[in-house]
């Protein structure tokens, strides 16, 4: 082997060493577990060079039929997109329930959705709910729509207006 090639060997070799060994410590993970008889939780957290995320979730129940839990998340790209969402629910002994949902996105080019949505039940059985969504896009244009139930009545509503604020037909995509 020449000075040469043995030159560029061992260039390469170093230069590898220290890009692996930099992107390796770019990374970073984390888990937290906790549980009792009653319950537990877990929390997650995720950091890289692509993104940074974080998850968590808990839960309780009380043997006597009550239990609830509840979720939720958040991301954060690296080039400026980010997103999160949060989850509940919950059940009671005498039979009612309900769980709630929301989530959020934030796009690197500036578009954004949101969503909302609730739906409960009594003990009698009586279901009702809610959920609310909306949309911007990049070029300013908006979505507006909410649909709800409530005894055996759905209706669903929505709006979209331009980046004046103008109203403008909504159009469905592909």
């Amino acid at each position: 082997m020449n000075k040469t090639t043995l030159l560029i060997a061992t260039t390469f070799a170093l230069c590898a060493t220290s890009l692996f060994a930099d992107h390796a410590e770019a990374r970073e993970r984390s888990r937290a577990v906790q549980r009792t008889a009653q319950g537990g939780s877990v929390a997650v957290h995720r950091s890289n060079a692509r993104f940074d995320s974080q998850r968590q979730r808990n839960w309780q129940a009380d043997g006597q039929g009550n239990a609830s839990g509840a979720r939720s998340g958040t991301i954060a790209g690296a080039h400026g997109a980010s997103a999160s969402y949060d989850r509940s629910a919950h059940r009671n002994a005498d039979g009612s329930a309900g769980r709630q949902r929301s989530a959020y996105v934030n796009g690197t080019h500036g578009g954004t959705a949101s969503t909302s949505s609730g739906i409960s039940r009594d003990a009698d059985g009586n279901v009702a709910g809610a959920r609310s969504t909306t949309a911007t896009g990049a070029n300013g244009n908006s979505y507006n729509g909410s649909t709800t139930v409530s005894g055996g009545t759905l209706v669903h509503t929505h709006s979209c207006t331009n980046a004046a604020g103008e109203a403008i037909a909504c159009q469905r995509g592909n």
